[in-house]
C-alpha cells in the first residue's frame, strides 16, 4: 500500500481582480481550480503544462506560502490549511522549497554560509559551532567548496546559485521539497548536473519532491509519476512510463511532440497547438482546452470532463474516453 507524505484535495487558488478608485473586486485570476493529487513518501512528482498555468501558484500554494482560496491540504494525515504560524513554522522544518531564480532567491546582504544556516538559526537547531560544521556539511553535499561559504551571492555563477538554493532548503532535514522550476534558468550542461545532483539527493535522503518544470524531458529524467496541468486544472496523470508510451489528453499527446528525439533517423512529427491559452480570469466553459484541441467534440464545450481512473493509475479529464 503507498504511504501518502502529503494529499491535495479540490485545491483552489484565486487571485483577486479589482478596478476603479474604491478597488472594486470584478473578477478573479482561477490560476489553480480544483486540482487533487497526493505524493508518496520517497517519490518525485513531476508537474508540467505551459507558462501560466497554475505550476507555480500551486507548488506555492501547498507550503502556505500563499494562502489557498479553498481545498485541503493534508500532510501526513494533517489538514494545514488552517494552521496557525506557529504550527507552519514547524511545517517549515518537513516541507521545503528550491525556487526558480536563485538570483532573486537569495538576500544579496548574505554570505552564502548565512543564508543556507538561516534555517538552522530561526529553528533553533543546535549551537553556533554545530551550525557552521552543519553548514560545511552541506556545502559539500552540494558540490560547493567550504571557501564558498564566506561569498556573496554575486561572486557565484548559476549553477553555484541554484547548489545554493538546494543546500538552504536541504538544511533542515526536510522530507518533502517543492523544487519549482530548478533548471530553467541554467544552461544545458550544468541543468544536467542539478538533476543529477536531485536525483542523488532523494536516494540518499529518502525525499519526496514536487517538481515543476514546463520541459518533459526534463521532467522525465527525475519523476517517478507525472501530472500535466492545463489552465489550473490537472488533464492527466500517470506513471512516467505510461504517459511517455500511451498518453491519453490531446494536450499531452501535443507536449510530448515538441520533445526532440535523440535518433535523427526516427520519425518525428510534430501536433502544433493553435491560438494561445486562454485567460485564466474567463476560461472555457466545458473542457478548458476545447478551444486548441484538435479532436474537440460538441459535449467538449458544453461539460467539463472529470478526472477520471482508467487503466491501473493512469487518470485522464477528457471525453473521448467517456
Amino acid at each position: 500500500m503507498v504511504s501518502k507524505l502529503l494529499e491535495v484535495e479540490n485545491l483552489r487558488k484565486y487571485y483577486p481582480v479589482t478596478a476603479g478608485l474604491l478597488a472594486r473586486h470584478v473578477a478573479d485570476v482561477k490560476a489553480v481550480d480544483g486540482v487533487s493529487f497526493f505524493i508518496a513518501e520517497g517519490e518525485t512528482l513531476g508537474l508540467v503544462g505551459e507558462s501560466g498555468c497554475g505550476k507555480s501558484s500551486l507548488g506555492r500554494a501547498l507550503l502556505r506560502l500563499e494562502e489557498p482560496t479553498s481545498g485541503q491540504i493534508i500532510y501526513r494525515e494533517n489538514d494545514i490549511t488552517s494552521w496557525s504560524k506557529q504550527q507552519l513554522k514547524e511545517l517549515r522544518r518537513e516541507a521545503q522549497m528550491i525556487f526558480q531564480d536563485p538570483q532573486s532567491s537569495l538576500d544579496p546582504r548574505m554570505t552564502i554560509g548565512d543564508s543556507i544556516g538561516e534555517a538552522l538559526l530561526i529553528h533553533g537547531v543546535g549551537t553556533e559551532k554545530e551550525r557552521l560544521e552543519r553548514v560545511a556539511e552541506l556545502l559539500q553535499r552540494v558540490g560547493l567548496e567550504q571557501g564558498h561559504a564566506t561569498r556573496y551571492p554575486h561572486e557565484l555563477s548559476g549553477g553555484q546559485k541554484q547548489r545554493t538554493g538546494i543546500a538552504r532548503a536541504l538544511a533542515v532535514n526536510p522530507k518533502l521539497i517543492v523544487a519549482d522550476e530548478p533548471v530553467s534558468a541554467l544552461d544545458v550542461s550544468v541543468q544536467a548536473q542539478i538533476l543529477n545532483l536531485i536525483t542523488d539527493l532523494q536516494r540518499e535522503l529518502s525525499l519526496a519532491y514536487l517538481f515543476i518544470a514546463h520541459d518533459l524531458a526534463v521532467i522525465g529524467q527525475v519523476s517517478n509519476r507525472i501530472a500535466v496541468m492545463y489552465l489550473g486544472q490537472i488533464v492527466e496523470l500517470a506513471g512516467r512510463d505510461d504517459l511517455f508510451h500511451q498518453p491519453l489528453h490531446p494536450y499531452t499527446q501535443a507536449l510530448l511532440s515538441a520533445v526532440l528525439l535523440p535518433d535523427p533517423h526516427q520519425p518525428w512529427k510534430r501536433t502544433p497547438l493553435p491560438g494561445e491559452v486562454p485567460s485564466p480570469i474567463d476560461p472555457p466553459t466545458g473542457c478548458r482546452f476545447h478551444t486548441r484541441c484538435p479532436r474537440v467534440m460538441p459535449v467538449c464545450r458544453q461539460e467539463m470532463p472529470e478526472l477520471r481512473q482508467l487503466d491501473g493509475n493512469h487518470l485522464v479529464a477528457c471525453h473521448l474516453y467517456d
